[in-house]
């Protein structure tokens, strides 16, 4: 695997004076929103007189992607329960096939089908490519573009089914598409490594939100068994013959116990040794295949325990062993206070959380619960920036969901510009979620440029008003009315959460 790469886009607010002179060449509009943006981290905007207002801005924003007109209206009257109640909703939703229209639903078709798809696919690629190399002119098996065509389908189709889920609660739970965002992050696979992409859809679809609120040890085997998991860290290809490390060091340092909870390389080794023979299967429905003849059958000891040729089993122990460790409670806490609280969360919280997480055996709902329960989601003083991913699923939300092809392509191409393209971070370690990370006055602008595009073509979200500081509704009231709609989504109020 290649080196991790730093998360661009650093800014904090002591870069006031730098980030007004990058702002020069902006226009005054635009200068105005980013200026009030770089600020709006030491002074939240104005509640407004509705006491219950913010906290349904709280709830919808960090529990999904935003208010809907629809989902204002049923927070509103009581937030906290609401958010309560979101939690059984989107576990309920997850144990049910997710809604996906019938002409983007091939990316999620049978794992079996897809591996067979996609090895017809590299055949015939590879075909192509020998035939290119002969000496003797014919006509070309397939053209230069045409080698990648079922791969590029299922990951154009699933990123659209992505952003019709994170926008539109008719397609799915909000919090359930939130959740899945969370742990395809956590548990990140990389579509440009070519042999990922026919298969990121279905992991995010059946693998991620299945399990985004059972057990964390059901989600981690669910991970560990799906061919986007296996391709990406090269796990279906460690085996007595050729061991490989990947997989093994990255299900430690990062969906599991972190890098300072005291293993050692030796560590490592012995969980590699322990996943020999898992790999990519055609037979099998869920496209996993464990290859006894490939397994390391003598003993290992992981972490002090021992491991004697449980064949798949000692595999499965292994995870599910990792998964329980209170080095990974801390960590998966930590994780998601960060997301959904706080850039820095108080102590407390995360012990809080860690401990639910011990005590339920990792039950992600129940960790859920203790997070909205707590009084830390609802301080106003707990401030959350939006992601670009955030951001934009937002502002699709307040148009009534990604419906038309020019929105979803236009939303992509904003965050590929924005830096966080979908299923697009080479290393496993995922997106940051800070402010630190996403709020400077280039990235503002492209937010700017996105919402002008984006709602010059949408009907006024009026509903969103009440949500805006009296400041922000007179400076957009200046405006021409065309611009209003893109302005609201481009305000500083509307970029927190």
């Amino acid at each position: 695997m290649p080196q991790r790469e730093p998360q661009k886009k650093r800014f904090s607010n002591a870069a006031f004076n730098t980030a007004l002179s990058a702002l020069s060449a902006l226009s005054m509009l635009n200068a105005a929103l980013c200026f009030t943006a770089i600020v709006f981290l030491a002074k939240p905007a104005l509640a407004q007189s509705d006491a219950s207002t913010p906290a349904t801005w709280r709830a919808t924003s960090r529990l999904g992607y935003g208010p809907t007109a629809a989902t204002a209206a049923a927070a509103q009257p009581n937030p906290r329960a609401w958010a309560i109640g979101q939690i059984d909703a989107a576990y309920a939703a997850s144990q049910t096939a997710p809604t996906i229209p019938a002409d983007l639903a091939r990316f999620n078709q049978p794992l079996k089908d897809t591996v067979r798809d996609y090895r017809e696919e590299r055949d015939a690629r590879q075909a192509a490519r020998a035939q290119a190399s002969t000496a003797v002119p014919s006509p070309p098996l397939m053209g230069m573009n045409e080698g990648e065509r079922f791969s590029r389908e299922m990951q154009q189709t699933a990123l659209a089914w992505r952003l019709m889920a994170c926008s539109d609660p008719a397609i799915e739970t909000p919090l359930l598409a939130k959740m899945t965002e969370f742990w395809f992050n956590h548990l990140n696979v990389f579509t440009g490594k070519g042999n990922v992409r026919p298969f990121a859809g279905h992991y995010a679809a059946t693998a991620i939100r299945t399990n985004a609120f059972g057990k964390f040890e059901d989600l981690l085997l669910a991970s560990a068994r799906h061919p986007a998991m296996l391709f990406y860290l090269d796990q279906a290809q460690s085996n007595t013959r050729g061991l490989n490390e990947n997989y093994a060091r990255e299900l430690m340092e990062l969906h599991t116990l972190g890098v300072d909870a005291g293993y050692t390389q030796n560590d490592v080794r012995e969980l590699a040794r322990i996943l020999t023979g898992w790999t990519v299967g055609v037979p099998q429905d869920e496209g996993f295949r464990f290859a006894e003849r490939l397994h390391d059958t003598g003993s290992k000891t992981l972490l002090g325990r021992a491991f004697n040729s449980g064949g798949v089993q000692e595999g499965e122990d292994a995870i599910r062993m990792l998964a329980r460790h209170p080095a990974t409670a801390k960590r998966i806490a930590t994780r998601l206070a960060t997301t959904f609280v706080s850039d820095k969360p108080a102590p407390a919280l995360v012990d809080a959380l860690a401990a639910t997480f011990t005590r339920t055996q990792g039950d992600i709902r129940a960790v859920m619960r203790t997070l909205v329960e707590s009084p830390d989601f609802w301080r106003a003083e707990n401030t959350l920036f939006k992601t670009p991913l955030d951001f934009a699923c937002s502002a699709l939300a307040a148009g009534g969901g990604a419906k038309e092809r020019r929105d979803i392509q236009l939303t992509l191409g904003f965050l590929s510009q924005a830096g966080q393209p979908m299923h697009g971070w080479l290393t496993p370690d995922g997106y940051k979620t800070d402010a630190a990370t996403w709020l400077a006055p280039e990235a503002l602008t492209r937010r700017a440029d996105f919402a002008l595009a984006l709602g010059g073509r949408m009907a006024a979200p009026t509903y969103l008003e009440s949500f805006l500081s009296n400041a922000t509704r007179e400076r957009i009231a200046l405006e021409a009315p065309a611009t209003r709609t893109g302005l609201m989504l481009a305000s500083p109020d509307f970029m927190r959460k």
